[in-house]
């Protein structure tokens, strides 16, 4: 069997291997934040956007080295990690940020460490589902709004206790509120709502993730002449909508069939993952 490395601080390890002690802030605080990438024969894909990302959470979070972790990092990690567990094809990207061991609630410092993780992938492009999600809205937790919920922080439990309940429920997805009650996003998307034939998204004031994924698609809707409003959405709006779907940068664009008795179509989500497609770095 091939054996399967990890990229930790700059040198492979299997992954397999003991490499965090009890002392990790990760582990301790959440005293971190990570970034989900993907890449398609051994191109990484919209590095830039998520070289961004890592960037401005690293900035709000104090912490020091965002400056090394630019796009060339990324890819030429990514480049290597694929080359080492031979992936040739797709394959999806983890990198984990965080604080170096050291404090209790107050760090000793603002040092960084890195864990890189590579799995393969099957699909060579961002394939829509052919089933729509079936999805509801879970309320018993609530986002809050505030200067870290534009990033992928380690802290994570309100997604836990979302995926919870989609297990629970047996559904697809199940969509987040923030404290204020309008929609937020989904377990690990972005949400878009199509209605009186007007593209909507939370706008990022709502508490979502900044999606690279959302910002791609949001860029795609413009270029093609579709009106795209960025807003505080009443999850009530669901009921009436004509098309909802989820984006991330893994899966692309995925539709919802489903929420409640309400069934949706596909016509824009259609047309913006054949748009994205056609946009992959080769």
């Amino acid at each position: 069997m091939q054996p399967h490395y990890l990229l930790h601080n700059n040198d492979f390890f299997l992954a397999t291997d003991k490499l965090l002690t009890a002392q990790n802030r990760g582990f301790r605080y959440g005293d971190g934040l990570f970034e989900s990438m993907k890449m398609f024969g051994g191109k990484l894909q919209f590095a830039e956007k998520h070289a961004d990302r890592l960037a401005a959470g690293m900035n709000a979070l104090k912490m020091e080295g965002a400056d090394l972790m630019d796009e060339y990092f990324l890819k030429q990690k990514a480049s290597e990690l694929a080359k080492k567990n031979k992936l040739k094809e797709a394959a999806r990207l983890r990198l984990s940020v965080y604080r170096a061991d050291g404090g209790l609630y107050t760090p000793a410092s603002n040092e960084t460490g890195y864990v890189m993780e590579a799995t393969a992938l099957e699909s060579q492009n961002y394939a829509l589902n052919k089933k729509g999600l079936i999805v509801d809205v879970f309320d018993e937790i609530t986002k809050p709004v505030d200067k870290l919920s534009n990033f992928k922080t380690s802290n994570s439990l309100v997604y836990v206790m979302a995926g919870l309940y989609r297990k629970q429920h047996s559904l697809d997805d199940a969509f987040i509120l923030n404290t204020d009650g309008f929609l937020c996003e989904s377990i690990s998307s972005n949400v878009f709502v199509v209605y009186d034939k007007q593209i909507y998204t939370p706008a990022l004031t709502e508490g979502c993730v900044a999606g690279t994924m959302r910002s791609v698609i949001m860029d795609l809707a413009k270029l093609n002449g579709m009106p795209l409003i960025e807003a505080q959405i009443n999850p009530e709006v669901l009921k009436e909508a004509e098309e909802v779907f989820v984006t991330n940068a893994i899966t692309g664009v995925q539709w919802v069939m489903g929420y409640g008795k309400k069934r949706y179509f596909n016509e824009v989500s259609k047309f913006l993952s054949n748009k994205l497609n056609l946009h992959l770095v080769q």
